[in-house]
């Protein structure tokens, strides 16, 4: 793995989340489906930085994990597929079992519906969007050797 490969894991994931991830949650509370809203700057413990920086630097995190596994997505549809249940599956199960209660929520954030329902579909566009990012990304490295 590249030094290289690992920026691009977590541009591409930090990217995702402050974007497309928060885009999500702003479409999903303005028709009601979500229990919070998107772009949350306030101060989180314990560095006090905003919360969707904090958010998006977990995201860069979960990119570098995603661009180490996405080789093995299929190609097409699968591989599309893939990145959405990623996304909507592996760091939603991680984000409900491990950091909300953690930070002192409850297990699985209370099972509420909408909840659960906002977890998977924001986690699974961050999952898209993460996996575009690394083509995108992709393509620039590979016309950045040319020039």
């Amino acid at each position: 793995m590249t030094a290289r490969k690992l920026l691009t894991g977590f541009l591409a994931g930090f990217i995702a989340t402050f974007v497309f991830h928060q885009l999500a949650v702003a479409i999903l509370a303005a028709i009601g489906l979500s229990p919070f809203g998107a772009w949350n700057f306030s101060a989180t413990a314990p560095l006090g930085i905003p919360a969707v920086l904090s958010l998006s630097f977990w995201g860069g995190i979960w990119g570098i994990i995603m661009i180490m596994l996405h080789q093995h997505f299929g190609q097409g549809t699968r591989y599309w597929l893939s990145a959405f249940l990623f996304g909507g599956i592996v760091t939603s199960v991680v984000a409900l079992f491990i950091v909300v209660p953690m930070k002192g929520g409850p297990l699985g954030g209370g099972f509420a519906p909408a909840l659960l329902l906002t977890v998977f579909i924001i986690n699974g566009v961050w999952g898209i969007a993460a996996a575009w990012l690394f083509r995108v990304f992709g393509k620039m490295g590979a016309a950045s050797t040319v020039l």
